[in-house]
């Protein structure tokens, strides 16, 4: 890691009510520091407010994921190519697959709890000849992943409600600027928030997961209690290939990727450490609880879906572009229940956009405090009076906005530019999965399992040096088999996530999530090779401990 000036502080600050007990001022100071000791550690200073307790970031996780909601949404692929059976099959891969894949970066994020997440820990894992590279190259990954993510929870938000006005008055002709008009009102409303009432986060993203979970059971009851309960047969053991492709098993494949855009932002919390209490023991128990739960209400939700649809071809064929709408009113038979369930999905999604907004924001404001960017001075700056990176925050909008322009002229283009979401933050996770995967197999590397946490050791560690795990670890051969299972999984879904929908493939249903992840991959390596090696130096040490 590189060394700037050293800055020193005093701690944490401890500011406490008049009617604060002594009892109560004491745990809270010894946690305070202790985080702040933690983060020091990193060579991190403590900038922004530890708003956030476990209950609260689960509330954020689970907001941003909004699986259920999200398997609705992305429901159009597994139908197409695998159908009832193989979404429900393929969800559950999925799922198992995100547990594997999040029980081993939590092991990450409980050694080194920092808001630049896999960049960070891909500067610790890799050997020390490539380490910065790495971590630049893992960084612009993870970045364009996120904002990707950004343009497309925008994009899906505002598409949603042109498709619900669609149903709900057949002779509305949707056009792509009206489109992009709602995702700037989206972008706007979250960066209010984000800016605003930055200091009401934490309490809203608690109150969005009470209505995550009410709003599922909400709309599954009514899905059973109405829907048509069809055969069994029809929704396990019906499977479908209307991409055409050469095998049941191959359209299988591809037809995973609505799945796992079902889990796309899982590593929110990993961005959001720096503002969470305790977050080597929160953070991992909140990311794989979010994973349990959603991954349980999303699978709960899809076999609903199926028993109460009637015709899936007509869902498919939806002109909403949406076919879970088509399968409410199948469902339902109801034009304003239809309405109401699908104006709770669209609540969701833009709650969604809020949480997404600042973990995007803390992941580049974290690059840029690193020295990866342009004008970092200026991007990394937090403000005084509210504690957030407010500069951060308002390019990320920004960019994301722009990048809805180009719905506008071209749609296909458009889905292009954000198809580096799923593509790009599992090129991050592979780096860093991949490279646990080889520390601790114990090549040339040794990491020690100490009984005290707070034992950290070298967290630059290069080759040869030691790095201690955190509370959250699975020891010995199980975490190997893990961790190995993880990458197997992550190059399943990284390779497939550039496959186009369907056979013979053409400029509008082409995948262009090749050329966007190519692309940034290049652009970072030729920007580190003629400016950043000479700016970028690994994670900046600003505390020096004595």
């Amino acid at each position: 890691m590189a060394k700037s000036d050293e800055l020193h502080s005093d701690g944490p600050p401890k500011t406490f009510g008049a009617t604060t007990t002594a009892h109560h001022v004491s745990t809270a100071t010894d946690r305070d520091q202790q985080d702040y000791d933690q983060l020091a550690r990193l060579g991190k200073r403590s900038v922004l407010k530890r708003n956030f307790s476990f209950l609260t970031i689960l509330g954020f996780s689970c907001a941003i994921l909004v699986t259920w909601e999200g398997t609705l949404m992305n429901f159009a692929p597994g139908l197409a190519n695998g159908g009832p059976g193989g979404l429900i099959y393929g969800f559950i891969f999925v799922w198992i697959g995100n547990l594997s894949v999040f029980s081993t970066l939590c092991e990450l994020v409980s050694i080194a709890p920092t808001s630049g997440g896999q960049y960070h820990w891909v500067s610790m894992l890799a050997p020390r000849s490539c380490s910065k590279f790495l971590s630049y190259m893992t960084g612009w990954l993870t970045l364009a992943g996120w904002q990707g993510t950004s343009a497309a929870a925008g994009f899906l938000t505002g598409t949603m409600t042109q498709g619900l006005v669609t149903f709900l008055v057949p002779s509305y002709n949707a056009q792509t600027w009206q489109g992009t008009l709602m995702l700037w009102l989206c972008i706007f409303i979250a960066v209010i928030i984000n800016t605003v009432v930055s200091s009401m986060l934490p309490k809203l993203e608690g109150m969005i997961l009470v209505l995550h979970i009410l709003g599922f059971f909400g709309v599954m009851i009514t899905l059973v209690t109405f829907g048509a309960n069809g055969d069994a047969a029809d929704v396990f053991l019906t499977f479908r290939n209307e991409g055409m492709w050469p095998s049941q098993g191959l359209s299988w494949f591809v037809g995973l990727l609505g799945c796992v855009f079902s889990f796309v932002g899982v590593d929110c919390s990993f961005h959001m450490c720096e503002e969470v209490q305790n977050p080597s023991i929160a953070v991992p128990r909140s990311i794989m609880t979010s994973i349990c739960i959603n991954g349980a209400m999303g699978l709960a939700m899809i076999i609903s879906m199926l028993y109460g649809a009637t015709d899936i071809d007509a869902a498919i064929n939806s002109p909403t572009g949406y076919p879970f709408i088509e399968i409410f009113h199948q469902a339902t038979g109801s034009r304003a229940g239809t309405a109401a369930m699908t104006s709770l999905i669209i609540v969701m999604t833009l709650s969604a956009i809020v949480g997404v907004i600042a973990a995007t924001s803390r992941m580049f404001w974290a690059f840029a405090r690193d020295r990866a960017l342009p004008f970092s001075s200026t991007l990394s700056k937090v403000d005084a009076r509210t504690n957030v990176p407010v500069w951060a925050i308002a390019i990320t909008s920004v960019i994301s906005c722009l990048i809805g322009l180009i719905n506008i002229g071209s749609a296909v283009v458009y889905n292009a530019i954000i198809s580096v979401a799923v593509s790009g933050l599992y090129s991050s996770y592979l780096i860093t999965g991949a490279l646990l995967l080889y520390r601790r197999c114990g090549r040339g590397f040794k990491m020690p399992d100490p009984s005290v946490l707070p034992a950290l050791a070298d967290t630059a560690a290069g080759e040869g040096q030691e790095l201690a795990w955190g509370p959250w670890h699975i020891p010995g051969v199980l975490g190997i088999v893990n961790n190995a299972f993880a990458c197997c999984f992550m190059v399943i879904v990284w390779f497939f996530s550039f496959w186009p929908p369907q056979t013979p493939v053409a400029p509008d249903s082409m995948n262009y999530a090749s050329l966007m992840t190519g692309g940034v991959a290049l652009f970072s390596v030729v920007y580190y090779f003629f400016w950043a090696k000479r700016e970028y130096k690994g994670p900046v040490m600003e505390v020096q401990e004595h």
